[in-house]
């Protein structure tokens, strides 16, 4: 992880702050339905406001094809102004002459904010003069939006160039973890991998398995390495293409002294759906005609004793099909033990990645890690070992 400056280094009396923030938000009849984005950001925001800085917002919100007002980031401008208690205005524009008088009437301590960046190409495209636009109504460069990190665009790489550049508080924290978790992490360090298709994590296992000391698979990917073993798994959702990927990957564990551990049983039914009738079996006993949608209470006991000798944990994936009960149990056994081992100081827990984001809040534990990350994309790349460009441009 690169060293960078933050808040701390940037003297922000009367100074004009470019603030990269992901409102990427969820829209539904054109009202903001979940703020949490507005609010871990709010922290970053005050902070430049009681520093005396002029704020100025940056922000994409969707994938639009040039100007379109149905995701306008105007929606998020009175749900913005709840969150951090002041007014915020607005600007038609992100660039330009409505930019330029929206900046220049923005009093010390005023919140500002410009409309959805991808309203033009040079976002996406990185292009100089876009930056350059962007660049004239700063005086510094402030990147709170990991979440959008994994991106080399204008307001995320390219502006990081331009100005003194620094992390927001959301940023910090995000880096400030993921570095404690995996890049000088107190050992024993685990990982729990789940999710449906080894074929999307191929290179996060591959970058996992020479630095964990434990790897936990489960979910629908952890059939495929069973299937890779011979064991027979039904119905199951299991990519067999990839038997040969499966054991290059375990093979590749044992060279790096890193253990995998699989299911011992599972909880099998005829189809996903709510009210089937499930049953428990050894994961050698899976009938032809059934399919694995979630680990067994042996497989749950194996995981919590083995977690119970971690000392640092990262999490990316559910355990099994946690959206349709009785599939959610697994998943919520072993986050509520997480849970408990880093309340009782004995863990460093660090997840992130969407669905996981989800079955911690299902299992009522996403305030009780050490850190969840709402970063998406951005946390699953640095989790494989990726360079992020708007991490590596806040290098100092």
């Amino acid at each position: 992880m690169p060293s960078f400056k933050t808040l701390r280094d940037l003297t922000l009396a009367g100074k004009r702050v470019l603030l990269r923030a992901d409102f990427n938000v969820p829209l539904q009849d054109g009202q903001v339905s979940d703020t949490t984005r507005l609010d871990r950001t709010a922290p970053t925001i005050r902070t430049l406001v009681q520093g005396g800085a002029r704020v100025v917002i940056l922000s994409h919100l969707g994938r639009p094809k040039g100007r379109d007002a149905s995701q306008s980031l105007r929606a998020v401008v009175a749900p913005l102004a709840k969150a951090l208690g002041q007014p915020v205005a607005f600007a038609e524009d992100c660039v330009g002459p409505a930019a330029e008088a929206a900046v220049a009437a923005l009093p010390a301590g005023g919140v500002l904010l410009l409309e959805n960046l991808r309203f033009h190409k040079g976002e996406e495209a990185n292009d100089p003069a876009f930056v350059d636009a962007l660049a004239k109504l700063g005086d510094l460069y402030v990147n709170d939006a990991f979440s959008a990190a994994h991106r080399a665009h204008a307001s995320t790489e390219g502006l990081a160039h331009k100005l003194p550049a620094a992390a927001g508080l959301l940023m910090q924290e995000e880096l400030e973890h993921l570095g404690r978790a995996l890049e000088k992490p107190e050992r024993p360090l685990a990982a729990i991998v789940g999710g449906a298709k080894v074929s999307t994590k191929l290179e996060l296992l591959g970058n996992l398995v020479a630095k964990v000391d434990l790897l936990v698979i489960g979910g629908g990917m952890a059939n495929t390495f069973l299937n890779a073993e011979g064991v027979a798994v039904g119905r199951s959702l299991c990519e067999r293409d990839l038997a040969d990927t499966a054991r290059a990957i375990a093979a590749k564990a044992k060279a790096a002294g890193c253990r995998i551990l699989l299911p011992v049983d599972a909880v099998v039914a005829e189809a996903l759906k709510p009210g089937v009738a499930t049953r428990t079996v050894a994961i050698d006993k899976v009938p032809a005609d059934r399919m694995i949608l979630d680990l067994g209470p042996a497989s749950v006991a194996a995981v919590v004793e083995a977690l119970r000798g971690a000392r640092t944990l990262v999490w990316n994936g559910p355990l099994g099909a946690f959206e349709t009960p009785p599939f959610d149990a697994a998943t919520v056994a072993v986050a509520q033990a997480v849970a408990e081992l880093t309340a009782a100081g004995r863990l460093l827990s660090v997840a992130g990645g969407g669905d996981t984001v989800a079955a911690l809040a299902h299992a009522g534990v996403e305030a009780k890690l050490s850190y969840v990350s709402t970063a998406g994309g951005a946390f699953l790349e640095w989790l494989e070992g990726k360079t992020l460009p708007g991490v590596a441009a806040l290098a100092s």
